[in-house]
């Protein structure tokens, strides 16, 4: 029995094909025309069947060459135009009114018999052992046929004997197009003029090929993913690679794909360059997607969540075509319009393109820039004037959102509306909205010129419509395509199960389609960025040199943060790192990608990137490297340590050589290697040469895997990434990657009791009462009410609350005049009582705009609630006090950076993503009071490290030492007293603490620094004075003019 062989495997898919509306034959190969590359049979049965005019025609015009006529005719259109142009477009003989059609493909509306009937004369043939070549016997295993016009090759390998890659290799050194010595090229194999696609296939995995180059030819993965992983599930019924005959070449999915999917792409001379053909997780999603709309009608979400390398410029613009194209049941089409929010630049062009190639109809795409003087005009222009696409960027986008919800809700309309993953430092209008939908560490980075992205403006325009109590997004489709969903996007765009019932333990809302970042890095489209990663800890003493401190008592939150931002912003501090940066690029980075590769730099603020720029600047100009470095980020920046004037992207300072271009287009040139960014460019940076990162910002969660996987895209002949990480913990990365490995899941949703939970809590702090709430509620809703009647209505509640927070503060500071402890901490009390309050209102709002998309309250109370405490919330302006820290008095002593080794990150399934838990629950705590000394012990404890005084001489002679030649008064002093005199001079000490600080001012190389208070000065003293001979040094400098005595040296 010869079952193992690839014989059998080929009967087993031409079986299926020919059982499936599939023409087959054994023998027919020998019907094929090698010169033609057709199979002649089908392309005059196809044309007498459906245009049997045009064929009498050529007849009558050419007797009976008429078929040769017609086969020479395509040939040679086929080899000017390609075959995508010509089954899309026909084919034009003289004699003849218009084209001879090649085949025809399902029409949007099924409400023509005509084409019907021709769509159903299809003509689709498998043939097997297809000897195509004029030079030689070579075969291939299969070759598919639209109508006699070949689309696709195939080469089969059985497991039981080879494998898919032993059937790329065949493609790639025995199926060359055009071999070396032979008179004329393959035009099966021939790109554009050949077959559309080449499948390697075996019984478990599939590869496709839309270009043949021999040897250089690149394959990609055609498989379904195996449970998030690479490759192919089993299959009960037999072959892992069923799909492809059983549902990829049926007889409607295969004429879909060229017909529509099938995408060409040109160059400015419109010669065609490439072909892209859909991978399956594009197919499977678009496909589902479609199917559910139309089942379902429009109103609903879906949550697309495919990694990076899935192609999503592809999928969104097959998505938002497909979409504006769908008709119903009773031949309506399902969406006036279909608004896509991107900052892709490509996609706009692509969208354009790919319409144009499919319909030769240009001008259905409209681009809202917001260029001219109207956004609004232009939007409105756009979306009632039949463009059946309308794209706009991440800055139009709320203007456009709402735009839409009005039109949907006013006119009945339906739009569908897809968010791509976009991000903007720009928010705009939706900048109050956004507070709803994110965290305080979010918005604290928004602030700081952070970007938000289309995520969170979706989030945040849905949460101020269900606050305002306007829900009807009843016509409204969003589709929202994101690699790293958060939870509260799984919740409010993810599927329950069971739609029929509410979200629940049991029915946890989840992606609509899913691509995975494993399935990406194990098919090769991105790279495992965590495989070289290495973090480096920071040790550091501080003191407070020679002085003492003073008692005042601080909150430690705050002196903490105050302190490490010193730390951070130390000029020692990122010398340091300055140097273990660009030495491990010029090792570990540069070298790659032929000298092409590039990194960018992490840092936490606005304040540290000009910091760090400068002194990266410094550092190459002072070591003659040549190595570009920009820095990004939004706005201004002040920074009088720095220079008079701010800081911008375009200062001369900062960035000399960047004039005004676009900031991606300059890094991408071979000008600049180094990108330091902050609160920019982390999400949705798309630069393949990025091989290094270095981090010096903390990274939590979802920002980890975003800011990290900027290195992930591939690259020809990338397969190094290194990662250098200064703050962050290696396994609190590691876990933050592993939510998105696989499929984000949430671990439970959102109890829709935390409304009245909080509702009580507010109610039982007796601030307010009903009849205030309803006098508020009363005036808000009447459609003639004035502002002065909500000002009455609201006036005594927030005075009587500002009034209660004035006494209390007034009676806290008179208690601490007193001493009165017991006053005192009565006084804290109420006004930690009014602050917490005011915090829970703020909550309140928060929950109820996001609980309220998802779950119907129906509680009128509820309702007046939101609508009192979103007009009281902001009239409560307590002020907070904070006590600072004088950090004037703290100096850096030690300063050791360690690295803790390369290591792999083994990335694996991690937990999933928590839900929205008890907000409100907090009690403001008593300050914790410690003493600023107490507070810097903490953070030496905290970070301390291997810490020693090697070095020193080193140290000495070649920093210090040459700071104290520069000394007149040294020089002088030197030169009039002895040696002891000197060594007790106040004047030295005071000159070798300047001298410290100012070789921790500078950019220092030095690898290690250790000045510890008294004990280590005085060690330095004695090395100076000693092996260091700096007395002697400082006398042969000086001129012996009268004696100065030490400490008195005259002005």
């Amino acid at each position: 029995m010869g079952l193992h062989k690839e014989i059998e495997f080929e009967n087993d898919i031409c079986a299926h094909l020919a059982a499936h509306g599939w023409l087959y034959a054994e023998g027919d190969h020998a019907n094929y025309d090698r010169s033609r590359a057709l199979y002649p049979t089908d392309v005059a049965a196809w044309v007498q069947e459906t245009q049997p005019q045009a064929w009498e025609i050529l007849n009558k015009n050419h007797g009976a060459s008429a078929e040769a006529v017609l086969l020479d005719r395509i040939r040679k259109q086929l080899d000017d135009r390609g075959t995508l142009d010509m089954l899309r477009h026909g084919v034009e003989l003289l004699g003849l009114r218009q084209p001879v059609s090649l085949a025809q493909f399902k029409p949007a509306l099924a409400m023509n018999p005509a084409l019907q009937a021709k769509y159903a004369a299809n003509r689709l043939r498998v043939v097997r052992q297809v000897r195509y070549s004029l030079h030689s016997e070579n075969a291939i295993d299969l070759v598919l046929f639209l109508n006699g016009i070949p689309v696709a090759t195939v080469e089969l390998k059985s497991n039981f004997t080879q494998s898919v890659e032993d059937a790329v290799d065949q493609y790639r050194f025995d199926r060359h197009p055009r071999p070396k010595g032979q008179p004329a090229a393959e035009p099966l194999l021939d790109f554009p003029r050949g077959a559309l696609v080449h499948f390697a296939m075996s019984n478990s995995a599939a590869m496709m090929s839309t270009r043949l180059l021999g040897a250089g030819t690149t394959f990609l993965p055609f498989n379904r993913g195996d449970n998030g992983a690479a490759g192919n599930p089993v299959n009960p019924n037999g072959h892992r690679t069923a799909y492809l005959w059983e549902e990829v070449w049926a007889r409607d999915s295969w004429l879909e794909i060229i017909g529509r999917y099938i995408v060409t792409k040109r160059d400015s001379k419109k010669q065609i360059t490439s072909i892209i053909f859909p991978r399956y997780h594009q197919l499977d999603a678009t496909r589902k997607l479609l199917a559910t709309v139309l089942a379902e009608g429009a109103g609903q979400k879906y949550l697309i969540q495919h990694s990076a390398g899935s192609g999503k410029t592809n999928s969104i613009a097959w998505s938002a075509h497909f979409l504006a194209d769908l008709h119903d049941a009773q031949h309506q089409k399902l969406f006036d319009s279909v608004l896509v929010v991107s900052d892709r630049n490509v996609l706009d062009a692509q969208l354009q393109e790919a319409i144009f190639d499919f319909e030769r109809t240009s001008g259905v795409v409209a681009t809202i820039k917001g260029e001219s003087a109207s956004k609004s005009k232009e939007l409105a222009e756009a979306l009632s004037g039949g463009k059946k696409i309308v794209v706009c960027t991440i800055q139009t986008f709320p203007f456009a959102l709402k735009a839409v919800q009005e039109l949907a809700a006013t006119q009945g309309k339906r739009f569908a509306v897809i968010a791509d993953e976009a991000h903007s430092s720009q928010t705009g209008s939706a900048a109050a909205n956004l507070k709803a939908v994110l965290s305080a560490e979010e918005l604290q980075e928004l602030a700081d010129g952070g970007e938000v992205s289309t995520e969170d403006l979706l989030a945040a325009q849905m949460a101020a419509r269900a606050s305002s109590g306007n829900t009807g997004d009843a016509g409204i489709t969003y589709v929202a395509f994101t690699a790293t969903p958060k939870a509260k996007t799984l919740e409010l765009f993810g599927r329950r199960p069971n739609p029929a019932q509410p979200a629940g333990p049991d029915n946890l809302p989840a992606s609509f389609h899913v691509y995975s970042m494993r399935q990406a890095i194990e098919e090769g489209f991105i790279l495992d960025v965590l495989k070289n990663y290495t973090p480096y800890s920071l040790a550091f003493k501080l003191a407070s040199e020679g002085r003492e401190w003073d008692e005042t008592e601080v909150e430690r939150g705050a002196a903490m943060k105050g302190i490490m931002r010193w730390v951070r912003l130390h000029p020692y501090n990122i010398s340091q790192k300055v140097q273990v940066v660009v030495e491990h690029f010029r090792e570990n980075i540069a070298p790659l990608l032929e000298g092409r590769a590039k990194a960018m730099v992490v840092v936490g603020s606005r304040l540290e990137a000009v910091r760090w720029q400068l002194a990266i600047d410094q550092y190459v100009k002072s070591q003659n490297y040549k190595i570009g470095t920009l820095v990004a980020f939004s706005g201004e920046v002040h920074d009088k340590e720095s220079g008079p004037d701010p800081f911008t992207e375009n200062s001369k300072a900062l960035n000399p050589n960047l004039r005004g271009r676009d900031m991606r287009e300059a890094f991408a040139t071979d000008e600049y290697q180094i990108l330091l960014v902050a609160n920019k460019f982390q999400t949705g940076f798309d630069q393949p040469l990025l091989c290094g990162m270095y981090v010096d910002k903390r990274l939590a969660g979802i920002q980890a895997v975003q800011t990290l996987s900027r290195l992930n895209r591939a690259y020809p002949g990338k397969d190094t990434t290194y990662i250098l990480d200064f703050v962050n913990e290696a396994e609190e990365v590691l876990t933050a990657f592993k939510t998105y490995y696989a499929t984000a899941e949430l671990a439970g949703v959102t109890d829709p009791h935390l409304v009245y939970d909080l509702r009580a809590k507010l109610d039982a702090a007796g601030y307010y009462d009903e009849f205030e709430v309803e006098r508020v509620v009363a005036v808000e809703m009447d459609p003639n009410g004035a502002q002065y009647e909500l000002n009455a209505a609201l006036e005594p509640v927030a005075d009587r609350l500002l009034k209660r927070y004035q006494a209390a503060r007034k009676a806290w500071q008179d208690a601490q005049a007193l001493k009165d402890a017991k006053a005192i901490q009565a006084a804290q009390d109420e006004m930690n009582s009014l602050q917490l309050f005011k915090r829970d209102l703020g909550s309140f709002q928060r929950v109820y705009a996001f609980l309220s998309q998802i779950f119907d309250y129906g509680n009128t109370a509820i309702e007046k609630r939101a609508i009192f405490f979103r007009r009281l919330l902001p009239l409560l302006e307590f002020g907070r006090e904070r006590e600072g820290v004088d950090l004037s008095k703290v100096v850096l002593t030690h300063h050791k950076l360690k690295n803790q080794g390369k290591r792999a990150l083994p990335l694996g399934v991690g937990e999933p993503l928590p839900p929205l838990t008890d907000p409100g629950s907090g009690q403001l705590q008593e300050k914790e009071k410690a003493l600023l000394a107490e507070i810097i012990d903490k953070v030496n404890t905290l970070f301390d490290g291997e810490l020693s005084d090697d070095d020193k001489l080193v140290y000495v002679n070649h920093v210090l030492k040459g700071k104290l030649l520069e000394s007149d008064i040294l020089v002088r002093q030197a030169s009039n007293n002895t040696k002891e005199q000197f060594s007790n001079s106040p004047d030295f000490a005071n000159e070798l603490m300047n001298a410290i600080m100012d070789a921790l001012s500078a950019h220092s190389t030095m690898s290690k620094q250790a000045l510890d208070s008294e004990r280590v000065r005085d060690g330095l003293k004695d090395v100076l004075l000693g092996p260091a001979q700096l007395y002697e040094a400082l006398r042969g400098r000086g001129e012996v003019s009268i004696r100065v005595p030490p400490g008195d040296d005259p002005q």
